[in-house]
Order: C-alpha cells, then structure tokens, then sequence
C-alpha cells in the first residue's frame, strides 16, 4: 500500500484542465512557424475540425456524468477558447435531459502566452481593449509560471468542488509544474506533458493543511 493516501473530501478539489479544440494557427503553423507572425490569424478561431473535437468531448463529458458535476467553467478569454468552453460545457443538452449548464468565467490570467504573436492577442471585449499584449516582448516561462501560481491560488479559494479549466498548452502545462513536485516522478511526466488540441485532464488537488 506504499503511495496510497487518504484525504477528507472537504479538502480536496477536482480540476479538469482543457486545452482548446484545433485553431487556424495550429493548422497554419504546421506548414509555416512564421506564420504565427501574421496579423491575419489575431485571435484565432477555431477551424471546422476544432469545432468537431469540441462536439465529440461534449458528448464524452455528457456520456460520463461528468458535464452534469462541473460547477464552474473558467476560460480564457481568447476566441478559441472560450468557443471551446461554450461548445463542451454551456450547450444545455435537452436529448440527455439537461437544461442547465455551468457558469463560465473569462480571465485574463488563463490565457495564452502573451506578446509578439498575433494569435494570442484577444478582441476587444466590449469597450474593453487588450493592454496586457505586447506587440515586441514575449511572455517569459517565468511569468506564465507566475501566473499559473497566481491562478491556481485563487481557484483554491473558490467554493466549488469540481471545476473545468478551458486554456492553451503551455499556460496549463505551468499551471500542473505548480504541483508537480508533489507528483511521484513515475507520473510527473505524463502528468505534465503538452497537451493536444481538445485533450482533457483531470486531476485532485489537496490542501494538505486541512488534513
């Protein structure tokens, strides 16, 4: 039994961490890294293909009971991502009897690796403008570490017990380096790969100071 541990339900908290579903520039930077440059893919989309990954995992999560246990989804609030977020959990899903769906909240401390790179510039969200992208400097592994701590903190303090996270690659990479030293180093790599397009993970997270 060495390894097994046993915690009280009110200490921990569920995450399902989610990489958006395929964008134009994953498609695009496939054939050319430089196209990542072009102001003609500013807050990319998602592509058809995207959108069909985003419907199949909705009817996983519908399938598994899972989409019905979710009591936040938190996104960023870049296009793809928040049109991932919609399409798998905010569709009410009247074949299966589900009428409601939950919250989902935009942060801007989930979203992608900011600066430089028009794709991860957002729109303008009503009058409000996008001043944390930097059109010369790109964001340090530092600072998305930094920011993955900062967000990570604050979803500890949330009430719910099962939430979704909708984000990129490298942002919920970082996110997962926050509790990585307390993984076994058996499952550290798995665990903290890179994520694909639409691949979804979830893990329990435990305040080991309420055990």
């Amino acid at each position: 039994m060495d390894g097994r541990f046993l915690y009280p339900l009110e200490s921990c908290k569920i995450i399902h961490l989610l990489r958006h579903g395929q964008a134009l520039h994953n498609v695009e930077a496939k054939k050319d890294r430089n196209a990542l440059l072009s102001p003609q893919l500013f807050d990319a989309p998602l592509t058809d293909h995207g959108h069909q990954q985003v419907e199949n995992l909705h009817e996983r999560l519908v399938s598994s009971g899972v989409l019905k246990r979710v009591e936040l989804v938190v996104t960023s609030p870049l296009l793809r991502t928040m049109q991932t977020a919609v399409g798998v959990f905010g569709n009410e899903d009247r074949l299966h009897n589900m009428t409601s769906s939950p919250s989902i909240l935009a942060l801007e401390v989930a979203r992608d690796r900011n600066g430089v790179r028009p794709p991860d510039m957002r729109r303008n969200i009503e009058s409000e403008e996008d001043n944390l992208w930097r059109p010369d400097v790109r964001e340090s592994e530092e600072e998305i570490f930094a920011r993955g701590l900062e967000f990570m903190k604050w979803l500890w303090k949330r009430p719910e017990k099962e939430v979704a996270v909708v984000s990129h690659g490298i942002v919920l990479q970082h996110m997962l380096y926050v509790f990585a030293n307390d993984c076994d180093k058996s499952i550290r790599h798995d665990l903290c790969k890179r994520f694909d397009n639409c691949e979804i993970r979830t893990v329990v997270i435990v305040d080991k100071g309420l055990v």
